[in-house]
């Protein structure tokens, strides 16, 4: 069961661990190091200029913001006057950001200056946005048209060094994520520190963590995997991180021997391209000894564990749940995502909510033992609510089957959710845009199989009666309008949508037929979708 020992609150464990590693160095970016203190001090800043802008506790502020120290010290420092972080994708634009920043409540956002000109575009629409805070330099005609107030970073960061006198509680939020709509827009999970807190401390046990390991991630801090993950997980530790601006397969062995990373965080694809790159004799020849993640076919994990002298570890989980299944670093059988933790109980379900016998596949339904374990809610929007956790079970939309020794083996998506390069994709945000092209009468977005071993996103069109459109120019409409992850790889144009009675679109045999003689496929063509 849980710990109670390590602090429940994101502002009491930072104070907790520069009493006892003050001038020890907690992150490393580029060629930056910052220690506790520091982290402490430069969070604080943060603190004190948000409640002087007049934040308080409960108040929600999105981040836009590329992987870089001030995303940690913007997040902290709200954190610790209770107020609740939204970190954006810095992918996202038009319908995706306005969904995000507007329907969280954000009164602030702050956002990276390469990024404002999205804004100008949905401005509008962001009634309840009161303030942008700006880092980087802006230049005049980024200012132009622009009606919300700006302000610096710097002014932001000039705030006092000195604690806040903020009470927050372990059931208080500290952050809403937004998770990616199936039938509908975005969700945003709001989560407490209590959970966060549990969910690190219980994988760092499974994954064997210890104070002098080195964590490392490239995968973006505006994920929930690199704030608890990696983050989270070194603070608990009173270890360091390593935060990287991006992945790199051609220079990722070579920046893990650099900082002397212990352990790494991947996602989908990650570990296949690795495994794709020339080998060379110093392969084994690195520090690393954990590599933590989800999406490794099992053939593949052999490989790379043998090549490259690690363990691969994987789990279950979900923004709104944590990661209530997971291998130990002493425990792991091939395939399996591993056992549920003891703070969980997990179950396969059929379409009736009617436990599955073991051997046969069944959604995966979640529910905590102790309080404030999984999010509070679905921020804004109590149907949705209560529509995952019918019969008091949160239901995954995802399936699995569990043998007789309790080991799960994930299988599918239940949902209609997309996964790319380690992104979630809402099919329905992707057909919305689509949908909006004039020439378009509708659209359907599924997922097919990539020579990576994961989704690529296939949309599949229907055009209004006398309309003609080449596939280059609905990729060109889609570049304009959504983050280049969800841009559409195949194209197919058909007559009609398979439908049932009720007129729903049957997207299982659109994902059973994937690529046809009748589909286009971008990256043949030759067009590159740049971020």
């Amino acid at each position: 069961m849980v710990n109670m020992s390590v602090p429940r609150v994101l502002g009491e464990l930072l104070a907790d661990r520069v009493k006892r590693n003050s001038e020890k160095v907690f992150l490393r970016f580029k060629d930056q190091s910052i220690t506790y203190k520091e982290i402490d001090l430069y969070s604080n800043r943060c603190a004190n200029g948000f409640l002087s802008m007049g934040i308080s506790k409960g108040d929600k502020v999105s981040i836009m913001l590329n992987n870089c120290p001030e995303f940690i010290y913007t997040w902290f420092g709200l954190a610790k006057i209770g107020a609740v972080e939204v970190p954006v994708n810095t992918n996202y634009k038009g319908e995706f950001l306005r969904h995000i920043v507007d329907q969280s409540d954000s009164k602030i956002l702050v956002i990276g200056s390469e990024y404002l000109e999205r804004v100008k575009l949905i401005q509008d629409s962001l009634g309840k946005l009161t303030k942008i805070i700006v880092m980087g330099e802006v230049k005049d005609e980024q200012k132009e048209g622009l009606r919300i107030h700006l302000m610096s970073f710097d002014e932001l960061f000039a705030g006092s060094n000195a604690p806040v006198d903020v009470t927050v509680e372990p059931r208080d939020p500290i952050s809403i994520i937004y998770t990616s709509g199936t039938t509908g827009v975005s969700k945003g999970a709001l989560g407490c520190h209590n959970f966060w807190m549990v969910v690190t401390e219980k994988m760092l046990d499974h994954r064997d963590g210890k104070q002098d390991d080195i964590f490392l991630t490239f995968l973006p801090l505006y994920h929930f995997n690199a704030q608890v993950l990696t983050t989270l997980t070194a603070l608990v530790a009173g270890a360091q991180m390593v935060l990287m601006d991006n992945f790199s397969a051609s220079r990722f062995w070579d920046d893990i021997r650099h900082y002397g990373a212990t352990q790494f965080n991947y996602l989908g694809a990650v570990m296949p391209i690795l495994a794709k790159q020339p080998e060379k004799a110093n392969d084994a020849e690195n520090p690393a000894r954990i590599g933590l993640g989800a999406g490794c076919p099992p053939a593949v994990m052999e490989e790379v564990e043998k090549r490259f002298g690690i363990k691969c570890l994987e789990g279950f989980g979900m923004t709104e749940i944590g990661i209530p299944v997971h291998v130990r670093v002493d425990d792991r059988r091939l395939g399996s995502c591993g056992r549920p933790m003891d703070v969980y109980e997990i179950k396969l379900f059929d379409d009736e909510d009617r436990e599955v016998a073991v051997g046969d596949i069944g959604e995966i339904v979640f529910r905590p033992r102790e309080p404030f374990l999984m999010m509070s809610e679905y921020y804004n929007m109590p149907e949705k609510t209560l529509e995952a956790c019918r019969n008091l079970w949160f239901h995954t939309g995802d399936l699995a089957k569990k043998d007789e020794d309790g080991y799960l083996y994930f299988v599918d998506r239940k949902k209609d959710a997309l996964r790319r390069r380690g992104e979630n994709i809402s099919s329905f945000e992707v057909e919305r845009a689509i949908n909006r092209h004039p020439k378009v009468l509708e659209s359907a977005a599924v997922a097919v199989k990539s020579e990576l071993a994961e989704d690529e996103v296939k949309i599949c069109v229907v055009l209004k009666p006398g309309e003609t459109l080449s596939p280059e120019e609905l990729i060109t409409y889609s570049v304009e309008r959504m983050p280049y992850f969800a841009v559409p790889r195949f194209v197919e144009f058909m007559q009609s949508l398979p439908k049932t009675p009720t007129e729903r679109t049957q997207k299982y045999l659109l994902k059973q037929a994937g690529v046809t003689t009748n589909t286009w496929d971008r990256e043949k063509a030759g067009i590159k979708v740049t971020r």
